[in-house]
């Protein structure tokens, strides 16, 4: 039986990685998904359709084929990145995608007056956007963000197919070396659920920060 303590140094440097791949989705994730849910909401037809296209494709396709794309097909393109920048990039506007029906939902959901209001004000559309939509949607956008995060962070097990070292890659690498199955992917479970926990807490913490009755501020 393999010590999980010879174990556990390269799957904590995966860990490590797959926070950096994680954090680097999310951070692309969240201008990603407000861009396309505004632009979907546009009232020109050229740009709400370029947003819908977008949309579409991303949740209507394989992550793993886009990253797939990204990586092998675009350097016959002369358009070459580097495996992380490439998990990053296909996690980041595969989750925006998702997330710009959820901001669309929870900006449609505001109280029509509320718009109104602001226009009758002759708000400008930054101040209406910043003002009134944001703090109006974010107590219906975080809670289900939250669970997008989580998936992209389940999501980032992908890059590994792309050689990066991410935590199930290191995996895949001890278990051929140790043949310790169990072993390897019981730690590999934890390790996860623990990032998955504190993902989830953080989270948490930024849905209190932002909960607040409709309407009580504009």
């Amino acid at each position: 039986m393999t010590n999980i303590f010879n174990l556990l140094p390269p799957l904590l440097r995966g860990a490590g990685m797959t926070v950096q791949v994680t954090a680097g989705a999310i951070a692309l994730c969240v201008p990603a998904s407000s861009i396309a849910a505004l632009a979907r909401l546009s009232r020109n037809p050229l740009i709400a359709w370029a947003s819908r296209c977008y949309i579409e494709v991303f949740r209507g396709t394989s992550a793993m084929v886009q990253l797939f794309w990204v990586f092998y097909v675009l350097p016959f393109f002369h358009v070459d990145i580097s495996p992380i920048g490439s998990a990053i990039l296909v996690l980041g506007f595969n989750g925006g995608a998702y997330g710009a029906e959820i901001i669309r939902g929870a900006i449609r959901a505001i109280p029509r007056g509320q718009l109104d209001a602001a226009v009758a004000l002759n708000l400008p559309m930054v101040r209406r956007v910043t003002g009134v939509m944001i703090p109006q949607a974010l107590p219906r956008i975080v809670p289900p963000m939250a669970n997008l995060f989580i998936d992209i962070l389940k999501n980032s097990a992908l890059a590994g197919l792309v050689t990066v070292s991410d935590l199930t890659f290191q995996a895949q690498v001890l278990r051929e070396s140790t043949l310790a199955n169990g072993e390897v992917y019981g730690l590999v479970i934890v390790i996860y659920f623990l990032l998955a926990i504190v993902l989830s807490l953080l989270m948490r913490f930024i849905e209190r920060r932002v909960h607040f009755p409709v309407g009580s501020r504009a």
